[in-house]
């Protein structure tokens, strides 16, 4: 049966009906899930990133000919120019915001957690997709050259990015590398420690994974090595400004937070699908996929199945650099902290290998693998044809491959700047490898085609 709902509605079930509180009938209390949304997207928990105006003239620091091309346009369209520029969204509930920031009534911007997992497909937003197009280290490039253009006091993100990079692709940042080095400087209790030497680090790239994932997961991570719980969402909250009592005092905020993340449902396939040969797809997902992957329903009296199974890193040939990146002291510090009620919640400080994620919604999710380095299904299928180098497109959705629209290259083309440069995801590069998970060689061209109509149904 064609699953032909639009992409907005799936949206509106996403952010508008369910978690939007402006639509709340009058008299009706707040659930749970949508104060969660509501903090997110109205309450700061970090120093603020930049103002409204810092925003709007950024432009005046853009290499040309897109400055001439801000400077020409009228202030919507320099908006949008913008918002185009470093990968923002409007937010469903209110189109006069970003989702990724909270922007106050001073017109105070300071970024939230969806800025990585607030993203669009075809244009339509999607709150709890990975953001794809986020182009973090490009923003704060431009802000912190207009503040020091203009004698504007720097903020955090300005510093710390001269120190650790913020991300060497769009839509995919070294976050992980963000918490060990925020971790190093606290002890369990979340104290600061300022004296501390910086940690040895492994700067890399990840892809954020979608949020209606949670709901399944004991353990988080692409290598499943953290269990899960709604202090752990506050990890993001570590700049020294926010100190023990900050995060006592905004955990109950959080755990919001968890329910409104656990609320979370993938859209639906927004195209027309070929049910038969989906159905044929399916009989070959089970033979070969589903040992890792898991089987998922097809009529409400089923239930889907997760085995959550870690795959080892010499089976599975994938980049290593994650699951090296963090040691075990590293692992186990984070395993002994408040984070996790002091070792109540469960931690594995020696992973060995990632975990085969969910695939609902893997329709709306590319690129793939954990560092972000597939474009589309096809190329998941298809090993051997993964692309060099590859540059997405703005908006644009692949129907026949299912994925990103791309332009594929051989290299990075000469002479980019380094905004542009961050537009391609080259696979030479560190940490950036497409090799691995080589399993769909063991389906026929024929079942590989079944296969990728099946996982739009998913």
């Amino acid at each position: 049966m064609s699953k032909s709902i639009s992409l907005l509605a799936a949206a509106g079930l996403l952010a508008l009906t369910m978690l939007a509180g402006s639509l709340l009938t009058a008299g009706e209390p707040e659930t749970a899930a949508e104060r969660g949304y509501r903090w997110l997207t109205q309450k700061s928990y970090l120093p603020a990133d930049f103002t409204q105006d810092v925003f709007d003239e950024a432009w005046t620091e853009w290499p040309e000919p897109l400055r001439t091309q801000a400077k020409n346009a009228t202030p919507e369209e320099r908006r949008k120019l913008a918002f185009s520029r470093y990968g923002l969204t409007p937010r469903p509930d209110d189109p006069t915001r970003p989702l990724q920031y909270v922007v106050d009534e001073k017109g105070v911007w300071t970024m939230n957690c969806f800025a990585c997992h607030g993203g669009q497909v075809e244009g339509k937003v999607i709150p709890g997709l990975p953001n794809s197009r986020f182009a973090l280290q490009t923003l704060t490039d431009d802000t912190r050259a207009y503040k020091l253009t203009h004698t504007r006091p720097l903020g955090r993100m300005d510093l710390g990015s001269l120190f650790v990079p913020l991300g060497t692709s769009d839509g995919t940042t070294n976050a992980v590398m963000f918490g060990v080095a925020l971790m190093n400087f606290r002890d369990a209790d979340l104290n600061v420690h300022k004296n501390r030497p910086p940690p040895k680090m492994t700067h890399h790239d990840m892809d954020a994974p979608p949020w209606w994932h949670f709901r399944k997961k004991e353990f988080l991570y692409a290598d499943a090595f953290a269990g899960k719980g709604h202090r752990g969402l506050m990890q993001f909250m570590m700049v020294p400004q926010n100190g023990p009592t900050k995060f006592h005092e905004w955990e109950a905020d959080f755990q919001d937070v968890f329910a409104y993340i656990s609320s979370l449902a993938a859209p639906p396939y927004p195209h027309a699908i070929d049910q038969p040969l989906a159905d044929q797809g399916r009989v070959a997902f089970n033979r070969v996929c589903a040992e890792c992957h898991g089987t998922y329903a097809r009529h409400k009296d089923e239930t889907d199945t997760w085995p959550a199974k870690v795959i080892p890193l010499d089976e599975l040939k994938t980049d290593p650099v994650r699951l090296q990146a963090l040691s075990p002291a590293q692992r186990a510090a984070y395993g002994t902290s408040w984070f996790t009620d002091y070792g109540k919640v469960p931690n594995i400080n020696e992973p060995k290998g990632y975990v085969a994620q969910p695939l609902d919604g893997i329709w709306a999710t590319a690129p793939y693998l954990h560092n972000g380095s597939v474009p589309t299904l096809w190329h998941m299928l298809h090993p051997a044809q993964r692309p060099v180098v590859w540059k997405r497109t703005e908006t644009g959705y692949d129907q026949k491959r299912v994925g990103l629209e791309v332009e594929m290259l051989d290299a990075v083309p000469a002479d980019l700047n380094s905004a542009e440069q961050r537009q391609h995801f080259n696979t030479r590069g560190f940490g950036k490898s497409a090799a691995g998970h080589d399993y769909p060689d063991a389906l026929s061209e024929d079942e590989k085609t079944a296969v990728l109509e099946y996982l739009k149904t998913l």
